[in-house]
């Protein structure tokens, strides 16, 4: 187990393109779905300043669905979000994911830190795969914006 693991992808567009694809609820619903998962538009909610509401269904292609329920703790415009986001109801004094939007060479560094939450390694590797999901689904929609 570990306390926590950083997942960081460089994404070939100006760091506000690629906030705006992070954080306007009509993008995360395409890009957390992935191509595999529909996240209906009218279930997400982002209210993006410290203390907002961060919600999300999943409807999963076997049937089931997740819902998703979570708060800002941090919002730095185009730098940094940290949130709390659980498919669980929410434990007070969680640490939150932290995702920072850093422009490099050749684009926008896009790093997120996930606390372990106790997860087991094979919860971790598959926890980072989804997270590699997000940001290919995230590239396809920043290319459609630009």
């Amino acid at each position: 187990m570990t306390d926590g693991f950083t997942v960081t992808r460089v994404i070939d567009a100006p760091r506000q393109l690629v906030w705006d694809a992070w954080t306007k609820p009509e993008h995360f619903a395409i890009w957390f779905g992935t191509e595999e998962v529909e996240v209906p538009l009218d279930s997400v909610v982002m209210d993006l300043r410290p203390g907002g509401k961060l919600a999300a269904v999943m409807l999963l292609p076997d049937g089931n669905r997740i819902d998703w329920d979570g708060e800002y703790r941090v919002v730095e415009p185009i730098e940094r979000i940290e949130y709390v986001l659980s498919d669980q109801p929410l434990v007070p004094g969680l640490d939150p994911v932290v995702t920072t939007f850093t422009e490099v060479e050749g684009g926008t560094e896009v790093s997120l830190f996930q606390p372990g939450y106790g997860f087991s390694d094979e919860q971790i590797a598959a926890t980072i795969g989804g997270y590699n999901a997000f940001y290919d689904a995230l590239e396809k929609v920043v290319e459609t914006l630009r």
